[in-house]
Parts: C-alpha cells; sequence; structure tokens
C-alpha cells in the first residue's frame, strides 16, 4: 500500500515560523515533522510515499530526494494552487493507480503504531475506504463525524459545526485515511465549498449517500494537529518522553544530568550546567557554561547557549545563538537568530491567565498559562531585549537593546528605540 502526505499549504497559521520554510520540515524533537511521519509510515511497512508539495517545495525535496537515505521511495506532485484537501488528493491519481492507498494531512502527528492498525482495519473490513476519528477538547474547529456504534460504519460528516449539530459524545475526522479508486470519481464531482476549495470530507460525505461503506476507525492514542504554535511544543513534548538517552559529545567536570538526555556529536557540555531530561541537543552544539536546561528543550545542531542561560521547554532551530544571562522559557527559536546578551522571554502573565496569541489576524487563547515567545529565522535582538507572553517576531528583523515588546513584529522590521541625548 502506497501512502499519499498532503503537505502543499503555506501554513499561515505557524507563521513567523512558516515565512521561510514549508511547514513540515518545521523540527520538533531533533527532526522536521516530516520526517517523522515518513520513518513512522515505514515502520509500519510503507515503502513508498507519495508527497503533495506546493509552498516552498524546494526545501522538501533536497532534504528528502528520492527517499533512498531513509529506505523508502518517495515521488513528488506539485500542486500549484492549493484548493482543498479534495483537490490535493487528485494530484495522486496516477500514481497510486487502482489500489487502495493510506492518506493523511501533513500537518497531523500521532502515535507510531496508529498507521499498521489502521491499515488492518481496512484489511480485515469489507468496505471501500476507512475514516480515521478522534476526540478533541474543541471539536467546533473540526469536522464531526457521525456513525453507528455497532457497524462502526460512517453516516454522516459535518464541517465545523454549530454547537446544536455537536453530540454528547463527539468525534472528529483526524485528517487520516485508506481509500480506493472510487474516491477520485467523488473528489471530480464535489463542488466547491463555501470557502472556495474542494473538502476531501465533501467527496467522502458523496461516497456515504451513494451508498458506500465507509468505516470509521477511533484513534485512542496520541494525535495532534499541528496548525497552531503552541502545538509543537505539546508534540515536542510527546516526542521526548519517547526518548533514550544517549551521549555523542563531551561532557566537562562539574556537569550535572538527570533523567533522559540525547546529545549529539562533537557538541560540548561545559562545566557547571545542569540539565534535567527529557532533552534533545543536536550535533556540534556548545552549552554553558553554568547553564540550567530544563526538561522538554530541542536544541538544534551548531546551537550555542552561553554563559548562566536558562532554557525551558523550549525549541531552538539550527544555527542560532542564545547568549549568556538569558531566559528562554515556553518559546520557539527559529534558525540564525541572534539574541543579545540577557534576552528574556516572558512565559506568565501576571493575573495568569492563559495567553493569547495573534493567529492570522484574529486574537486566539493558546489555553496554556505558560507561553513564552515565537521567533522567525534571522531575528536579532540587542542586550536586555524582553518579549512579553504570545509575542511574535517576523523573519529578518532587529529589535534594539533594552526594548520591552508587547506587540508582534511583522517580517524585515527594525524595531530600536532612539537613546535621550544627555545634556
Amino acid at each position: 500500500m502506497k501512502a499519499v502526505i498532503m503537505a502543499a499549504g503555506e501554513g499561515k497559521r505557524l507563521r513567523p515560523l512558516t515565512y521561510t520554510r514549508p511547514k513540515p520540515m518545521i523540527p520538533i524533537a531533533g527532526k522536521p515533522h516530516l520526517q517523522i511521519l515518513i520513518e513512522d509510515l515505514k515502520k509500519a511497512g510503507i515503502s513508498e510515499v507519495i508527497l503533495i508539495v506546493g509552498y516552498l517545495q524546494e526545501q522538501i525535496r533536497e532534504f528528502f530526494k528520492n527517499g533512498s537515505e531513509f529506505g523508502i521511495n518517495i515521488q513528488y506532485v506539485t500542486q500549484d494552487t492549493q484548493l482543498g484537501t479534495g483537490h490535493a488528493a487528485l494530484y495522486a491519481e496516477s500514481l497510486v493507480e487502482s489500489e487502495p492507498f493510506l492518506l493523511l494531512n501533513g500537518d497531523i502527528l500521532l502515535a507510531p503504531n496508529v498507521f499498521s492498525r489502521l491499515i488492518n482495519k481496512y484489511n480485515r473490513s469489507s468496505c471501500s475506504s476507512v475514516l480515521s476519528i478522534v476526540k478533541v477538547p474543541n471539536p467546533s474547529s473540526y469536522g464531526i463525524v457521525h456513525f453507528d456504534n455497532k457497524t462502526e460504519e460512517a453516516l454522516q460528516i459535518i464541517e465545523k459545526p454549530t454547537s446544536e449539530q455537536i453530540p454528547e459524545d463527539p468525534y472528529t475526522n483526524a485528517g487520516l485515511y485508506v481509500f480506493n479508486s472510487q474516491i477520485f470519481d467523488a473528489i471530480r464531482n464535489t463542488p466547491k465549498s463555501s470557502r472556495g476549495e474542494i473538502e476531501i470530507t465533501d467527496s467522502i460525505q458523496r461516497l456515504i449517500t451513494r451508498g458506500e461503506s465507509i468505516k470509521v476507525f477511533k484513534i485512542e492514542d496520541f494525535w495532534i494537529d499541528l496548525g497552531k504554535p503552541w502545538d509543537l511544543l505539546n508534540a515536542n513534548q510527546y516526542l521526548l518522553d519517547q526518548i533514550s538517552g544517549a551521549n555523542q559529545g563531551t561532557i566537562e567536570k562539574n556537569v550535572t544530568i538527570k533523567g533522559k538526555v540525547i546529545i549529539g556529536e562533537d557538541t560540548i557540555i561545559r562545566s557547571g550546567s545542569y540539565l534535567v531530561g527529557p532533552l534533545y541537543i543536536g550535533s556540534h552544539s556548545d552549552i554553558g557554561p553554568n547553564c540550567y536546561i530544563r526538561e522538554y528543550c530541542s536544541i538544534g545542531n551548531n546551537v550555542r547557549v552561553g554563559h548562566a542561560c536558562e532554557l525551558k521547554n523550549t525549541i531552538i532551530f539550527d544555527n542560532s545563538h542564545v547568549p549568556h544571562l538569558s531566559y528562554i522559557g515556553d518559546s520557539i527559536i527559529g534558525s540564525h537568530v541572534n539574541l543579545g546578551a540577557g534576552t528574556i522571554t516572558a512565559n506568565l502573565r501576571f493575573d495568569k491567565k492563559s495567553v493569547p496569541m495573534t493567529i492570522k489576524g484574529e486574537r486566539m487563547d493558546s489555553g496554556r498559562k505558560k507561553m513564552g515567545a515565537i521567533i522567525g529565522d534571522y531575528v536579532q535582538t540587542g542586550i536586555g531585549t524582553t518579549l512579553m507572553p504570545g509575542v511574535k517576531i517576523g523573519p529578518y528583523s532587529i529589535v534594539g537593546p533594552n526594548m520591552n515588546l508587547w506587540d508582534d513584529i511583522p517580517p524585515r522590521s527594525v524595531v530600536i528605540e532612539k537613546p535621550r541625548k544627555v545634556e
């Protein structure tokens, strides 16, 4: 069975991180998210993957090439214009031919055993398709799936339901399916939605309406939709909980390591540092001296964390610098970022309420009491910079010394307070 991964979208809700990279290439626990999916598919017995790519696709093609490095065959199809999930799936028709295939959204992360269990469910069932479903805290943001508990037959899918349409025990569409070739005819006959897109869920509903057997598959294990920045922190925590400690670097004297910690090749942990796992630290990085690296940090390759810094529940991409005397908590730092000495990310409101963040122009509640900053690639901050909870800084921006940022900064901005004239 082949797998088709839809990975063409811009990922606007994850900006500023996706201004400079496609969403599937965001690193979590030391690997691009798409690599994690591909490796899990391989474990499930999938040997051929079709990637539907579009936005900044060159980065995906360059990283994965033909897939041989990952022990899997990868083919690419370019979706020039993103017109919905159904539209994306249709691009794979000629490559999957008439065989059943697995289709998944490129922005979900789930327990690796889910793929094999889903495929087994399809092989055991006499049905045309299997639709994965999951329980989520806010079902109104997803498509609600009504189904028969006894037969496990899908009955109806309602996209973005009203409160009256949400049942007492709701399951939502998980963005993971097994289809046969009938889905392509259904897609071709599916009109555009109110958003101007061809939705795969509308195509599935057409199959249900004409009497095709669509079984549901309940995901009881870990599943998350990586749609917003704080979802990346949740996914990072899940993945780090699965690791085993390993050290390929150099640890100087008077370093304390507690819990499971991965330290990459040629990385040095300098004297006086205190590391509490689970942690991931990549290759050729330099930590310390006298740093406090707390649980659930993922630090990339060629990263410098200087003297007396404290990091907590933070993802730092490759080639970034966090010099001395800085505190970075519950934050995501892009690549090639250089933070000035004493840069602080505030991550807790005085009123202890959950931290809001602006997503695609709208204020949204992160649901997290601890939420720091999201910093895009190639950002520079001056000494003594303080970022308030939930602040985002666009790539290629410069923030001057001693600035206190309360609002988001667009890409390629320069924010500097002019010094007062001394008489």
